[in-house]
């Protein structure tokens, strides 16, 4: 297996930028494509999904696209114990984490003597999740998307995830819908799914909002739809970076990289350490480690680690520090000496783990801290999905005459200034309420 290994002060600046855009930069090749199927599903509804079923995931065309209740109730019994202990520990550690966000109702300050403003939030009215299936089944990010909007009372939460070739859904994900109160579930993946929620068909209800990971015709669905749907934060192919001096241990060093590396060949995965004798260490466990896995997850391995992924040997681990927030990645891990100390120089990541006690699996799966993050690069901007995305705010604003009266000259001023005359007269010719009565001659 090959591993790259490169020093990036060797690096000329375009490859660089290719390596710092990574499979994000392969999106415009599908855009077409996926426009295509956008437009298939608005026109002709349940009839285009059914055969969109049928083409990529090899459903029955008579397959319900909306799952009946005797499907939950399957997946109860088909699943171990053992899996429905986990997803419930898991759940509730979840629920634990977002316990305390964003919390409701309406909060008020006064600006200046009879000046009030504040803010009233509530929940959106309709939300739904995307869970891919095509490289696994992914429980886990429903219940990390599912559980946050439970806080704020969102009315309608809704689930699509791919079928199977019996048109079923993966069990694990129909009891993780049940688990946290999940009303709809549909069984449409891709491209296809995120149109027909957007837009609507005669199964499919529309909704306010949907987020989600998912490969490239995922995320260039979500580009395209994003002016009649929130598509929340662009949640692309998986990628993290392990930022590490010296110290670790080597084979765990590796261990931890192949946990992104194995979702899929456009994964990113990167190894930033200031340490050659660890790079070389760890490059001969990726290939030990990476050749032992089963197939598919041996070739993702391979094709990441020798493309958009790899060990990269910096001088110093400021410079490491530097190159992982311009890289601004999914997942960081942090394997220092001193972790606490190096989270001082980050200021771009999805998620920051600190220390050789925290897998990445371990974030992924159980922590509690939500783990559907931005990618891309957009971690500069966004942040990991939580209860706010589930919120609306509204401005709510009270003066007295006393407040009005102080504050109207000043923006009368603006008005004048900013060319606005009806501006300018609603605050030029108010009067207080006794004074405009007695303006009145019907008396």
């Amino acid at each position: 297996m090959t591993v790259n290994i490169r020093r990036w002060s060797e690096i000329s600046g375009e490859d660089s930028e290719k390596l710092l855009s990574r499979s994000e930069i392969d999106i415009a090749e599908v855009s077409d494509a996926v426009a295509g199927i956008i437009s298939d599903v608005r026109s002709r509804g349940d009839k285009a999904l059914q055969e969109l079923n049928k083409r990529f995931d090899g459903a029955p065309l008579d397959a319900p696209i909306r799952i009946p209740e005797n499907h939950f109730d399957e997946a109860d019994v088909l699943l171990s114990q053992k899996i429905k202990d986990a997803l419930e520990y898991s759940v509730e550690n979840v629920r634990r984490y977002h316990a305390d966000q964003e919390p409701d109702g309406l909060h008020w300050k006064e600006i200046r003597p009879g000046i009030m403003a504040g803010e009233r939030t509530g929940p959106i009215d309709s939300a739904a999740f995307y869970v891919p299936r095509a490289r696994g089944s992914f429980p886990s990010m429903l219940y990390l998307m599912a559980v946050p909007p439970q806080k704020p009372g969102v009315k309608r939460i809704a689930m699509a995830s791919p079928p199977d070739e019996k048109g079923r859904v993966d069990a694990a994900c129909l009891y993780t819908a049940r688990l946290c109160g999940v009303d709809e579930v549909y069984a449409i993946g891709g491209a296809q799914a995120w149109a027909a929620l957007a837009y609507g068909t005669e199964s499919v209800k529309k909704v306010d909002k949907c987020l989600g990971p998912g490969s490239k015709y995922v995320a260039a669905a979500k580009r395209l739809l994003g002016d009649v749907l929130d598509c929340g934060l662009p949640a692309g192919p998986s990628e993290s970076i392990i930022l590490s001096d010296a110290t670790p241990d080597p084979r765990d060093v590796a261990r931890n990289l192949l946990v992104e590396a194995e979702h899929g060949s456009d994964s990113s995965v990167l190894l930033i350490t200031d340490s050659d004798r660890l790079a070389q260490e760890v490059s001969k466990h990726l290939s030990e480690l990476g050749d032992a896995l089963p197939e598919p997850r041996r070739t993702f391995v391979s094709d990441v680690l020798s493309g958009y992924g790899g060990i990269l040997i910096v001088d110093s681990i400021e410079e490491g520090a530097e190159l992982a927030n311009r890289f601004a990645t999914e997942h960081l891990q942090i394997r220092t000496a001193d972790p606490f100390a190096t989270l001082g120089l980050i200021t771009n990541a999805g998620e920051i783990l600190l220390g050789n006690n925290v897998p990445f699996s371990a974030a992924n799966y159980s922590v509690g801290a939500n783990a559907v993050l931005p990618t891309g690069g957009n971690a500069r901007t966004w942040s990991g999905v939580s209860v706010g995305d589930f919120k609306k705010r509204s401005s709510v604003v009270y003066m007295s005459e006393t407040g009005l009266t102080d504050l109207r000259s000043h923006a009368a001023a603006l008005a004048e200034y900013e060319g606005f005359p009806a501006h300018q007269r609603a605050l030029t010719e108010w009067k207080p309420a006794e004074d405009a009565g007695s303006t009145d001659k019907r008396g």
